[in-house]
């Protein structure tokens, strides 16, 4: 059972087909696309205190990726980072979107960097206007994982899985936040990684930690070198990827565009929405002055 404002919103989902499975997505406004791509392990309910301002000024869309959320959980299944922008394209396809905004957290950032990868080549159906980055493990050599991460990601990752319970959750989840979730919330976001018996296949969605040492170059060769404007917007007192990654950014990321949220942990965008909201709009109006 979970909140009726959460029940709500499922209740609001379209799905769209993408190799067999069910993907669930959702869309509200008119005008300039604007894509939100979310975080491991939670869904595009992390969009929902920003979602109503940005649905106002943007067509925006947002999606449960695969294996995530109230979308599709296939097991066994390639839950690769290349597999979820491929899916991305689809679903741009599917609603005739070419060009789109894109605001991405977390895993969602690693998805955006390989969109940026295809759209600094010239391939893809999908071009990048702009890109707002949260807090996400942009440079695996200062993404510091929780313990309970790495040991998904070990040989007992599925066991872990499998036994991970709401209280290990709660616990463990929490304390990526400054700003504290109240336990309503915590109870949402536990409904959604055990929805369609979720923990069975978390094992598989954290191999994006090694993909991301993987394709390194191409995904933060991709952000080194774009003629897409990118922001880098970060909550300073994240344990996993906070203000050493902000260092990292500036280092090699040549007139980097960064806002800090002071007093903010892993989620900006439910720790401080108007300070993300604020960002993006003068991210985007001094785009346009430029």
């Amino acid at each position: 059972m979970t909140s009726p404002r959460l029940a709500a919103w499922c209740q609001r989902a379209r799905y769209h087909e993408y190799r067999g499975h069910r993907v669930a997505y959702w869309e509200a406004g008119e005008g300039a696309p604007l894509l939100l791509i979310h975080g491991f392990p939670t869904a595009a309910w992390d969009w929902h205190r920003v979602w109503e301002e940005l649905g106002a000024r943007f067509r925006v869309v947002a999606m449960d990726m695969l294996g995530f959320g109230i979308s599709d959980k296939p097991d066994p299944y390639d839950y690769s980072i290349l597999d979820q922008a491929d899916w991305v394209e689809s679903l741009v396809h599917a609603l005739g979107i070419t060009e789109a905004h894109v605001m991405a957290h977390d895993y969602g950032d690693t998805v955006a960097q390989e969109l940026l990868a295809r759209h600094n080549r010239g391939v893809g159906p999908l071009s990048l206007a702009s890109l707002l980055l949260l807090n996400g493990g942009l440079f695996p050599e200062t993404h510091r994982p929780l313990l309970i991460q790495k040991l998904l990601l070990s040989p007992l990752g599925s066991w872990v899985g499998r036994c991970t319970n709401e209280r290990i959750f709660r616990s463990r989840f929490s304390s990526v936040f400054a700003v504290s979730p109240t336990p309503e919330e915590l109870g949402e976001f536990w409904w959604l990684v055990e929805y369609n018996a979720g923990r069975r296949v978390t094992h598989r969605l954290i191999r994006y930690m090694s993909e991301r040492v993987q394709y390194r170059e191409r995904w933060v060769g991709a952000l080194v070198d774009t003629p897409v404007p990118v922001r880098l917007v970060n909550g300073p007192l994240d344990p996993i990827s906070g203000r050493p990654m902000t260092d990292r950014y500036r280092e090699l990321v040549a007139g980097s565009d960064i806002i800090t949220l002071r007093g903010i942990g892993h989620y900006p965008q439910l720790e401080d929405p108007r300070g993300v909201l604020r960002a993006h709009a003068e991210f985007l109006a001094e785009k346009r002055a430029c």
